[in-house]
């Protein structure tokens, strides 16, 4: 049976750290405000005129190609997850591919935020379990910072989140002992406006049919399209109702590794690593006393990092693998929520 294995992994972080001192010269904040809430010490933020999320991802790529023992000539196939993409359009899959002078490969890019790089990961694993690709590079790569509110009134989101970068190389597998078991993908957009981004996108729209734009006023135009009236009540930020966001994460998050281990008949004492999406610690916490994890058990860089959303995974996965906790055959669950709702899940002999 043909499985799909990580062949190779990569991370990169920006060099700019932004302590949560450093923000209390936008915000009305404290370090122990953001630690209480989030678990956060410090951030990384890309430079501003030099990265972007492309060329981060490119760097975590290069790594992870190299550590996979090929060449980007032998990558077939690339899948790129993130919400924070350098254009509207095209997706950044085509500018790593133009940036890493790659062959004319399929590109395909993944908006499913912080649930990202899982969804990407299970989108790759179908294509290797079927052969139609041999060497499949999946991204997860975030610059928030461009984005981000930093004043007290966007504090609650924009003290969460940081820039960076993972990669992995995915091939394929006849090793019993080695490679993804199952992923698991769900969704629910009942409330996806809890946590969101409203502009710019094209929602305003969705009432006028086939009115011109005569037939409205000054007022109703302006809700159309970008204006003072959505910088003025920030609506060209993230927005989040962090406490009902929560009380869905922790609903979530433990449902979806509880059914990853159940499809495979394991139990939580099988597991050697459980990695989240690095959302807040707080949540991760909560995860771990519910689920009866033991603290090495589960890996958390939040700390270090802040929220990369869809980049987080795959920083954390590095991380951990560089650290030694990871050895061949290592029972790992990769588990992310977010921004949809979506939620998801990968088991994984490592």
């Amino acid at each position: 049976m043909i499985r799909s294995k990580i062949a190779g992994i990569g991370m990169y972080v920006p060099k700019n750290v932004f302590t949560n001192n450093d923000l209390v010269k936008y915000m009305e904040t404290s370090d122990e405000w953001i630690q209480e809430r989030t678990g956060i010490k410090e951030r990384r933020y890309a430079d501003r005129t030099g990265e972007t999320t492309t060329t981060m991802g490119v760097e975590a790529s290069k790594i992870a190609i190299e550590r996979a023992g090929i060449t980007k000539d032998d990558i077939d196939f690339i899948v790129f997850a993130t919400l924070s993409p350098d254009y509207y359009f095209p997706g950044c899959g085509v500018l790593l591919q133009r940036a890493i002078q790659m062959k004319d490969v399929g590109a395909l890019d993944v908006r499913n935020q912080c649930s990202g790089f899982v969804y990407a990961l299970s989108v790759a694993d179908q294509f290797i379990k079927t052969g139609m690709y041999k060497n499949i590079l999946v991204v997860g790569a975030e610059k928030h910072s461009f984005g981000l509110d930093f004043s007290t009134r966007g504090r609650n989101v924009s003290v969460i989140f940081g820039d960076g970068a993972g990669a992995v190389v995915l091939q394929p597998t006849d090793d019993p002992n080695r490679g993804i078991l199952s992923t698991h993908l769900h969704s629910d957009g009942a409330n996806a406006e809890i946590l969101a981004m409203y502009n710019p996108g094209t929602h305003a729209n969705h009432w006028i049919k086939e009115q011109k734009l005569a037939d409205f006023n000054e007022a109703e135009i302006g809700e159309m399209f970008m204006s003072h009236q959505m910088i003025d009540k920030a609506q060209l930020f993230p927005n989040m109702d962090g406490q009902a966001v929560f009380k869905v994460a922790v609903e979530k998050f433990p449902a979806v590794i509880k059914e990853s281990l159940e499809a495979n008949n394991l139990q939580t004492s099988d597991l050697r690593l459980l990695i989240p999406h690095q959302a807040n610690l707080r949540i991760a916490q909560f995860v771990q006393k519910k689920l009866g994890l033991k603290d090495d058990q589960v890996y958390n860089n939040i700390q270090k990092y802040g929220n990369t959303t869809a980049a987080s995974v795959p920083i954390a996965l590095c991380e951990a693998w560089q650290e030694g906790k990871l050895k061949e055959g290592d029972l790992v669950c990769l588990a992310a929520f977010g921004s949809g709702f979506t939620w998801a899940s990968a088991l994984l002999r490592w």
